[in-house]
Order: structure tokens, then C-alpha cells, then sequence
């Protein structure tokens, strides 16, 4: 017994002395060499995120940015006066940049087909480009994926895994403690104003799904769809959460579910001018979002000629539009995203919960013109909710 200690302590040190020497030797090389990558901790926004002191909160979707190699990536389907021969990536870039600093955003929602696989040298490099202005003003941001991301260099989970790695970045690959289908399902709680009674309640849920990309049923081609292990998982979280308050939720997947075909026949809003590309297959994803009872507007990317919103049910479904200038669009079209702006009822002496959900669309013309302004819902009795002393 006595002779174990000398051996174990031995032991120790010539466990830790190569860790000592490799940090010393790594922080040596970082000065000798200061383009040298060194290790570093992930760049977090404040968290939980929350509802800004006037009571809003403003999320920007971005849909289908395809992004390539930056600026040796060329455009498609635009105007002569757009740039012609020196449109490129960059135009994505620029019109990200001209929305943060316009709209001041609170969250970034990325809803997939954030690079063009086909059109990608690296994966990791490319998305590192498309989602740089985010994180250059330190706006959170989520992610999910679409179904042309993972044709490059990275699987889906390598790619969800880098996108929840990256700085400001509030996305996730899983939920914890649930074996579900893909990867990018994920719920982020929007919580009160700091100073208030409800600064630990999250007013707002946003759920972020995985569509898939292609599969073949019966022989037949067909694109993804949102599985039963996903929508069980969803009916679970909204269940719980609803246990605490009745807070609206919206939800981001990028493939519509088919019933949005149907919103052919409605009053719907905006330009519905190519077929809604979805499954062939119906996995019940409206009768599920419908029996939470929680979710009043669901976000898509996928047709980029599309962007109207239309309403299944009473839920919303919007498409954000086509964003990125390398995606196929339309001359004359210009490329667009969407805005969706939620507000708390302000009491006499107390913020109460969401009062309404609110979209528009900002066109990347001369003068970021706003169209299409609209209410998607609005709460007339808030008594399900505690006060928040302002």
C-alpha cells in the first residue's frame, strides 16, 4: 500500500505533463503563426432568448439561399440590371447584410437549402459563408436543413452538427431523450422581457422540423416527408409545454406537407405560381399540428416562386420565398424574405402574453420594399397568462 502512491502520483504526471507541454507548445505556434487555428469556445448568444423591453420579437426567415463557392458562383434567373456577369453569391450575401441592418431581426430562422450541394466545393466552407452575416452582427440564428444541403462534402448529421457548433447559432441536431427520425428537430422557447414576472416562461415556441430530402416509395421517386417518430416527439413537447402556459407556437420545416397544394382554392396571400413540390406521401403532419392546438403559423421554403401564405385549418402556412441569388427564381422577380413580428399585451401596469403575430416580406429592390403586411393571430383573452409587471 504504501509503495501505491509514488506509482499512482508517477502515473499522474505523466498523464498531465504531454497535456502541459502540447498547450504550451500549441499557444507558441498560435504567437509564432497568428493565422494558425486554434481552439476555441463556441460564441453563445444570451439564452434563453427573450422577448425584447417593448414587448416584440422579430424573426427573419431566410429560405433557400443555395449557396455555392461565393463570388465564383454565378447567378440564375436574373435581370441584366441585376449585375448580369458579376452576379454571384455575394448578391445573397449583401441583401442578408442590407435586412439585419434594417430590420434589427431578433432571430435568424435559416429554413434549408442553405447551400446548393451540387454547386459546393466544401460544405463546411460554403455554410460558413452563407450564414458569415449573422454571425457578424452576433444575431441568434436557427437552422434546418433542405433537400439539396447534404450533396456536397457533409451528411445531414455532420452538417447539423457543424450548423449547432457555429457562433450565435441556437440550432440543435436532436431533441434529447427522443429517438427520432432525421436530424434538425429541435424547439426554442421565446421567454419574457428581463425585469418581468415571466422572465423564466417561454411565451412563444418555435418547433424546427426535418423534411427530408428525396426517397424512393414503391419504386417511385418522391421527396422527403416528416415521419411518425418526428410528429410524436412534437405532440409530446407541445403537450408539456402546454402544461405551464397556453403560449402560441410556430413552426419551420422546408418540404410543405401536401394539403398546401389545397391552398390553390382559398383566399390566400401573395404569389402562388408553381406546384407545390412535396411527398407523395401524407404522414399527417396538418392533423398533428392541428390536435396540439398550440402552433398558429408554419414557415417553408422549397418553391421559390412561391411565397403567399394560406390558411389549413386555422394554422397559417407560409412560404418565405426565394432567397439566394444562385437558386432558381424569376427575371423581374426579385429575390425575398420574410419577417414575422410577434407582440405582447401591454397592460395597465403589466406586459400579459402574446397579442399578435404579425408577417410581412421585404423585396431586395432600391428601397427593401415591404409587401404583403398581414396579421396571422391575434389573441383576444390573455387571462391564461400571469402578469409581467413592466
Amino acid at each position: 500500500t504504501e509503495m501505491a502512491l509514488p506509482v499512482s502520483s508517477a502515473g499522474l504526471v505523466s498523464l498531465l505533463v504531454p497535456c502541459l507541454l502540447s498547450f504550451v507548445l500549441l499557444r507558441f505556434s498560435a504567437l509564432l503563426d497568428p493565422g494558425a487555428a486554434v481552439p476555441r469556445v463556441k460564441r453563445s448568444p444570451p439564452l434563453p432568448l427573450r422577448f425584447r423591453h417593448d414587448g416584440a420579437f422579430k424573426i427573419l426567415q431566410v429560405a433557400d439561399m443555395h449557396f455555392g463557392n461565393g463570388a465564383a458562383t454565378r447567378c440564375r434567373d436574373v435581370a441584366p440590371e441585376v449585375g448580369g456577369a458579376r452576379c454571384s453569391d455575394r448578391n445573397t450575401t449583401r441583401f442578408l447584410r442590407r435586412l439585419i441592418e434594417a430590420e434589427r431581426p431578433d432571430l435568424i430562422a435559416f429554413t434549408g437549402d442553405n447551400i446548393f450541394g451540387g454547386s459546393a466545393t466544401d460544405a463546411a466552407e460554403s455554410l460558413l459563408r452563407a450564414i458569415s452575416p449573422a454571425i457578424e452582427y452576433k444575431v441568434p440564428w436557427a437552422a434546418i436543413l433542405g433537400n439539396h444541403d447534404q450533396e456536397s462534402t457533409m451528411t445531414r448529421e455532420e452538417l447539423m452538427m457543424f450548423l449547432s457548433l457555429m457562433d450565435y447559432s441556437v440550432s440543435q441536431v436532436n431533441p434529447p431523450g427522443f429517438l427520432v427520425h432525421g436530424f434538425g428537430n429541435y424547439h426554442v422557447g421565446i421567454h419574457g422581457p428581463f425585469g418581468s414576472g415571466l422572465v423564466n416562461t417561454s411565451l412563444l415556441n418555435l418547433y424546427f422540423l426535418d423534411s427530408g430530402d428525396r426517397e424512393v416509395v414503391d419504386g417511385i421517386k418522391t421527396y422527403g416527408w416528416i415521419k411518425e417518430s418526428q410528429l410524436a416527439w412534437l405532440s409530446a413537447t407541445s403537450r408539456e409545454l402546454q402544461k405551464n402556459s397556453l403560449a402560441p407556437a410556430l413552426s419551420f420545416f422546408h418540404i410543405p406537407n401536401p394539403e398546401v397544394r389545397e391552398l390553390w382554392y382559398t383566399d390566400f396571400k401573395g404569389e402562388y405560381q408553381e406546384g407545390v413540390a412535396c411527398s407523395l406521401i401524407n404522414s399527417g403532419v396538418l392533423d398533428t399540428l392541428v390536435s396540439m392546438g398550440d402552433v398558429k403559423g408554419v414557415f417553408l421554403g422549397h418553391d421559390h416562386l412561391n411565397d403567399f401564405c394560406g390558411n389549413l385549418n386555422g394554422i397559417w402556412f407560409c412560404y418565405g420565398g426565394g432567397f439566394g441569388y444562385h437558386a432558381y427564381g424569376r427575371p423581374h422577380w426579385p429575390r425575398r424574405a420574410r419577417v414575422i413580428y410577434t407582440q405582447l399585451k401591454k397592460g395597465q401596469r403589466s406586459w400579459m402574453g402574446v397579442e399578435s403575430i404579425q408577417t410581412w416580406k421585404l423585396l431586395d429592390d432600391e428601397n427593401l420594399s415591404k409587401i404583403d403586411e398581414q396579421v396571422l393571430w391575434r389573441d383576444s383573452d390573455n387571462d391564461s397568462y400571469q402578469s409581467v409587471h413592466l
